[in-house]
């Protein structure tokens, strides 16, 4: 009986390929858990050493910062083969945050002069914000290259259960901790979780034989340039739809999580009842998806098959949409934020980073982190640019759902095509370079 539950669930799994994808959840999971205790921290630090009234200025400035990293990043990936490049990103983030750590706790102790405490919070914040973005999509483009689509609908979801387990012990961690043992041993914790990344990718690499097969679109005579990436997405329709279903989601959220904030804001009126509102919302946004990730993402994946979950996520985010615009309260939008990020985490994800296993290592690398970096950035800017037209919370709401859905009309069509054409690239055998 628990064999055929455990089939119906995951699929037929060899002893193999579970050891294989279990590391890289193990990766995963420790990259998550770093990223949600520095994400946390990120914020806090920066008002306290900066000041709050400067937050929407370190959203530009981190795009800013962004731009140049993906740029220099790209330029990385004509040096390094995929799992040194692995390596690298990880042991200096590692590094780098050990070097903030000891930073922090001399600013502690006023060491630091008040400039270096500006600039420290400015470091704290661009820094996380290029690890949650850049480390994470270096992670996905070494997997990409190291598995087949059959294998990746069985596997990614055990990856993605990694990723939950971390995210609830990167909060609950810094929760429990914070206060008792300071904010740079934290720090410090962090940085010892993505030091431990390399040594896990090195494991799964010596055990894993078909890394290091090299696909006919990853052989080129020359490097390509930082600006490859770029020119890739423009010149693939496939690439540009990855870009739509990768990004499209981060605009609708971006206004329903404002809308949900504002809301809080109003309602409960001072900081610790909005706290507890919010973690209300942490907890019921983490069990959902580690809920849904362990029973529902390999099962949906596997019995309905890619196209249909892609086309599927937009749809019923269209459901909490509308449900929200009929029954406009701060508990409708907690449901529908809670509904898009969960379902986002544990079904989205997952089908859009099986979507680039039938592409060559620069399509992986350098035109991914261009959507993932730059695409998601400027989603999230679109949206902000769009919540702050609307100075009343029940405008906002009829347009944020009318340029959401309107969003969602254009969605879905596009993720049932590219969920097509990644069929029929995988049965051809055709790499997309």
């Amino acid at each position: 009986m628990l064999e055929r539950i455990k089939r119906a669930l995951w699929g037929d799994m060899t002893v193999k390929e579970f050891k294989e994808f279990s590391l890289l959840a193990v990766a995963f999971f420790l990259i998550i858990g770093a990223y949600w205790m520095l994400a946390l921290i990120k914020n806090a630090t920066f008002m306290h050493l900066v000041g709050p009234q400067n937050l929407p200025y370190a959203t530009i400035v981190s795009f800013i910062s962004l731009l140049i990293i993906v740029l220099f990043y790209n330029k990385l990936v004509d040096w390094f083969e995929n799992s040194s490049l692995m390596y690298l990103i990880t042991a200096f983030y590692g590094i780098l945050f050990l070097v903030l750590a000891y930073l922090l706790s001399q600013s502690a102790v006023g060491i630091l002069s008040l400039w270096g405490n500006n600039f420290l919070g400015w470091a704290i914040y661009v820094t996380t914000e290029s690890l949650g973005l850049l480390v994470v999509t270096s992670f996905w483009s070494f997997v990409a290259n190291s598995v087949n689509t059959s294998s990746a609908k069985i596997g990614y979801p055990i990856i993605f259960l990694g990723g939950q387990f971390g995210s609830l012990l990167g909060a609950s961690l810094l929760a429990s901790l914070a206060r008792v043992i300071g904010v740079p041993v934290l720090t410090c914790i962090a940085a010892g979780f993505i030091l431990v990344v390399p040594l896990v990718i090195k494991i799964y690499t010596s055990k894993h034989t078909r890394i290091k097969l090299v696909s006919q679109g990853d052989i080129k005579n020359k490097p390509t340039g930082i600006l490859e990436g770029l020119r890739l997405i423009f010149a693939h329709p496939y690439l540009m739809g990855i870009l739509v279903v990768s990004t499209a989601y981060d605009i609708i959220t971006f206004l329903f999580l404002y809308q949900m904030n504002s809301a809080a804001h109003v309602a409960f009126g001072n900081l610790e009842k909005v706290t507890s509102f919010l973690g209300i919302y942490g907890i019921a946004l983490n069990t959902t998806s580690l809920l849904f990730a362990l029973l529902g993402t390999s099962f949906v994946i596997r019995r309905f098959g890619l196209t249909a979950c892609l086309v599927a996520y937009p749809l019923g985010i269209s459901f909490f949409v509308i449900y929200t615009w009929i029954y406009p309260t701060i508990w409708s939008l907690m449901a529908a934020v809670v509904g898009f990020k969960a379902l986002g985490y544990t079904l989205n994800n997952p089908c859009k980073e099986i979507m680039y296993i039938p592409t060559s290592k620069d399509v992986k690398f350098k035109a991914k982190s261009w959507i993932d970096v730059q695409g998601t950035q400027s989603a999230k800017t679109c949206g902000a640019v769009a919540a702050s037209m609307f100075s009343s919370l029940s405008t906002l709401l009829v347009f944020a759902s009318i340029i959401s859905l309107g969003i969602i009309a254009v969605w879905i069509p596009i993720a049932f095509l590219v969920g097509k054409k990644n069929q029929e690239l995988v049965n051809s055998g055709t790499i997309i370079q």
